[in-house]
């Protein structure tokens, strides 16, 4: 007999009538926990397909047995606490003003605090300590954002509490025979290449100790069940919103049961609670997809266009960059020159990048002394962006607010603003020292700066740098003995960058960290784009690419075309083959544009053309990855335009080798009744045909490094 229909579907929280199952509903999805009135705790139920409240309400809770040596909650725990029979990782530590460890919670309570939101309520049953765990599902999708809230509730006068681990959410999954993990991994210019292992029994952790997210790892990983593809399969997402340290781990007991904690900081950060404090943890964002990977991507490109971007409508400008031209050596004449240069190629953003300001003649000096150079622009930089907005594009600086170079005027007057330890010897990484900015004196410092640099300078954009890790850090802002720094430093970028944003609704921002070293959902609530590496190589940029795209959108990943060989691999690449690739996100130029050919800058400019036509499906489409770097000899990816009457093909060969003729590309996406034209040959086929037959595979170049784009409109020609 089927099951009763729940009593108002559509609701996103709902919970039994004995008040204690609460299901989570999705779009396509269940998320179920109960409240266990006799352990004092929230058991986990289910995280999956949906399910009707009725039977969430009856199934059991499913754990393992109790031994002396075992606990059977370990695993199945919402947000499992340091103290009693608990073994596994817990999700709060804490240290308590007399050393001890230990928590017990009281009764939790539930709040429905608004549509999709609801909140379970801790106490400690007599220490100080109260903590609110946070659901929110958001409409129309599968991200369920979970966040917690811990509170001192002592009198004046008690003694700190000190928190050692403060995770955001622990998301326990439901029995699979088996589990794979998939996750980023890499280095500076070799970031987000991605890896998918076995799930070992034990505790796998990834984290960044550095003080920001990190160029080895990113925030977020993927857990599926060994049999998932990119379009089919149950797949698992966790993302964690953190610009500073942060820690997730995968835990898989010998039970079989398999949690995911994230949070932020590392081992050793803690947090010091005095009475009345509160703190907020960074939103774990995460998703159910029972259609592969490619589905659980374009599902949370979705969430962050729809609740985390600033401006998710608006198409990303076409970027030049001065950098790779003259590097330091900039100047009011030769940045003139490359920007009539870049309008002639229809470039909408001018980005003077490092060296305009100080002494900084190289990376020895000038980082904090944010007055233009004097030698370079006696005229100071107002005339230059005048010039610019004449020429028809948006004024951009870069910025690296963030540091300081002992040769400068700020560090000879303010030393103590750097992020240091007294006793210790100070580490300098690219001779320069990291500015506090968990000190509210050196964050209304640097939002001063900003501000007159903006409003005085007509600046529209700021590529905001940070290129170095911390080391020697703590003091100031944790607690005694405390690292907290590796968390409220991020917590201080956010305010500038948000009290910036609210000054200057104009203002765009890009978030560089020496490449791709701070990229997660945090940052992206508070700037346009980011730059996902240093790296610029056409073919190395395919896997990079790859890699950030099953988190993070097209709209929101920057990508130059710069010289050639390229600076970093001596690899010589044809114009088209690196434009096809920089046109497969937020496209940008930064090639010394004056030694260019009149050819080459002739065939530029027609295929910044071409991107301006395709933008709106590249930076607001769909993504399908059709063909993965490094599995053959292409690599393909398919943009499909909101209302699938458009879609882009790109198609790259890095290396040629003798073989059969690679078969024809299976589209996805499309309305399999419509007819689409290519726009270049006029051939027409129907989006049936496109999926289930193929695209005939376009003519590519000859030679290593070709490759092809392909402009499908639908039409009402018939079949």
């Amino acid at each position: 007999m089927p099951a009763a229909p729940d009593p108002e579907p559509s609701t996103r929280v709902q919970i039994d009538a004995a008040g204690e199952t609460v299901l989570l509903r999705g779009a396509t999805s269940s998320y179920v926990l109960r409240v266990d009135p006799a352990a004092r705790t929230v058991h986990h139920v289910h995280w999956g397909a949906p399910i009707p409240l009725a039977d969430a309400a009856a199934l059991p809770v499913w754990s393992d047995h109790d031994t002396s040596f075992t606990s059977r909650w370990d695993g199945v725990e919402e947000y499992p606490v340091e103290g009693g029979a608990r073994f596994g990782v817990p999700a709060m530590e804490v240290r308590f003003g007399d050393g001890s460890s230990p928590v017990e919670p009281a009764r939790p309570r539930l709040t429905v605090a608004g549509e999709g939101h609801l909140t379970v309520s801790f106490q400690d049953r007599a220490r100080p300590l109260a903590w609110e765990l946070h659901y929110r599902v958001r409409p129309d999708g599968d991200v369920l954002e979970r966040w917690t809230e811990f509170t001192h509730t002592g009198p004046a006068g008690d003694e700190p509490v000190l928190l050692t681990r403060f995770s955001s959410a622990h998301w326990p999954l439901p029995h699979r025979p088996d589990w794979r993990l998939s996750t980023v991994s890499g280095g500076w210019a070799a970031e987000s290449r991605l890896e998918r292992t076995a799930l070992p029994v034990g505790e796998t952790v990834l984290t960044s100790r550095r003080g920001h997210t990190g160029h080895q790892a990113n925030p977020w990983i993927a857990l599926d069940a060994a049999d998932a593809g990119e379009e089919h399969g149950e797949v698992w997402m966790v993302t964690l919103a953190a610009s500073g340290s942060w820690r997730i781990t995968a835990q898989r007991t010998a039970a079989g049961r398999v949690g995911v904690l994230a949070g932020e900081g590392h081992e050793g950060v803690e947090l010091e609670l005095r009475p009345g404090d509160r703190h907020t943890t960074a939103v774990s964002a995460s998703l159910y997809s029972a259609d592969g990977f490619g589905a659980a991507s374009r599902s949370f490109h979705t969430y962050l266009r729809d609740h985390v971007l600033p401006h998710p409508r608006e198409l990303r400008p076409v970027l030049y960059n001065s950098w790779e031209a003259t590097a330091f050596d900039v100047s009011e004449e030769n940045q003139l020159d490359l920007a009539r240069h870049a309008a002639a190629l229809g470039a909408e953003l001018f980005v003077v990048d490092d060296g305009w300001f100080g002494r900084r003649d190289d990376d020895r000096a000038g980082l904090g002394d944010w007055t233009p150079h004097r030698d370079r622009f006696p005229r100071g930089l107002r005339p230059l962006a005048d010039e610019v907005h004449r020429l028809g594009m948006a004024f951009g600086l870069w910025v690296e607010p963030e540091m300081v170079n002992v040769d400068s005027d700020l560090y000879r007057s303010r030393p103590d603003w750097t992020v240091h330890l007294p006793d210790r010897a100070t580490t300098e990484l690219r001779n320069q020292r990291v500015l506090d900015f968990s000190r509210p004196e050196v964050t209304d410092w640097a939002y001063a700066w900003l501000s007159d640099v903006v409003s005085r300078n007509t600046v529209d954009f700021l590529k905001w740098d940070f290129n170095r890790s911390f080391t020697e850090a703590g003091g100031h802002s944790g607690g005694p003995g405390a690292r907290g720094v590796h968390l409220t430093h991020a917590r201080g970028v956010h305010q500038v960058m948000d009290r910036l944003r609210a000054a200057f609704p104009h203002l765009r921002i890009e978030s560089c960290a020496g490449g791709g070293g701070r990229v997660n959902p945090g940052v992206l609530a508070r700037t346009d784009q980011v730059w996902p590496s240093d790296n610029t190589d056409a073919v190395d940029r395919l896997t990079i690419q790859h890699g950030f795209s099953h988190v993070y959108p097209a709209q929101v990943m920057s990508a130059w075309v710069t010289d050639t060989p390229n600076p970093l691999t001596g690899r010589s690449v044809p114009l088209r083959f690196r434009f096809h690739t920089a046109m497969a996100g937020v496209l940008g130029i930064g090639g010394d544009l004056p030694r260019w050919t009149q050819a080459e800058r002739a065939e530029a400019a027609a295929l910044v053309r071409l991107y301006k036509e395709i933008r709106p499906v590249v930076q607001h489409g769909r993504l399908h990855r059709l063909l993965p770097p490094g599995r053959g000899p292409l690599t393909a990816v398919q943009y499909v335009g909101p209302s699938a009457d458009r879609s882009v093909v790109l198609v790259w060969r890095p290396t040629t080798a003798f073989g059969p003729a690679h078969p024809p590309l299976r589209l996805r996406g499309l309305d399999d009744d419509a007819v689409y034209r290519d726009e270049d040959t006029g051939s027409t086929w129907s989006g049936a045909t496109l999926a289930a037959y193929g695209l005939p595979l376009p003519e590519l170049p000859n030679g290593d490094c070709a490759s092809a784009l392909v402009r499908l409109r639908r039409c009402d020609e018939p079949r």
